[in-house]
């Protein structure tokens, strides 16, 4: 096993990985190696979603995904969602719906639901729980979630939701 170099943008910026393995997966490189703490480490089998990032225009577990394969593209994490220091929209619309409880699934669905509101600013119950399946969450049982998402919706398209 040779050690390699390589660059991975993340939220922006180049970031230089050194001295890496390139079987990594893109989860330890991003917390680990690269100090991007928010997504999380759960299962390791892309079956929680804790660990989903964006990378170019797909949400990923990125347990699942080599490092090396997301060289040349774009990686969002939780970290790049909202300028430092400010909450986003959805991060907003979490705490005001109380969407927040452990706070272990919260980055992988933040990640995926800023993804699908990018894509639809209007969407139905049955879409959101589409777009959210793949990202568990054992505290909420989701109705707040939801609520969350229709609160961030209004919010983007200039309504205001209570």
């Amino acid at each position: 096993m040779s050690n390699i170099f390589y660059t991975l943008n993340v939220n922006g910026e180049d970031h230089q990985v050194a001295d890496a393995w390139a079987g990594e997966s893109l989860l330890w490189v991003l917390r680990e190696r690269l100090g991007f703490p928010g997504a999380k480490n759960a299962c390791e089998e892309g079956e929680c979603g804790s660990c989903s990032v964006q990378i170019g225009e797909e949400v990923v577990c990125s347990c699942l995904v080599l490092a090396g394969s997301a060289i040349d593209q774009e990686i969002t994490t939780i970290e790049g969602l909202s300028p430092e220091g400010e909450l986003g929209d959805v991060q907003q619309a979490f705490i005001d719906a109380g969407a927040v409880q452990c706070g272990f699934c919260t980055p992988g669905l933040l990640v995926t639901i800023g993804h699908l509101l990018e894509k639809n600013e209007n969407p139905d119950d049955l879409t959101v729980r589409e777009a959210i399946s793949g990202n568990l969450c054992r505290c909420t049982g989701y109705g707040r979630i939801l609520e969350a998402v229709q609160m961030a919706a209004a919010s983007r398209r200039g309504e205001k939701r209570e």
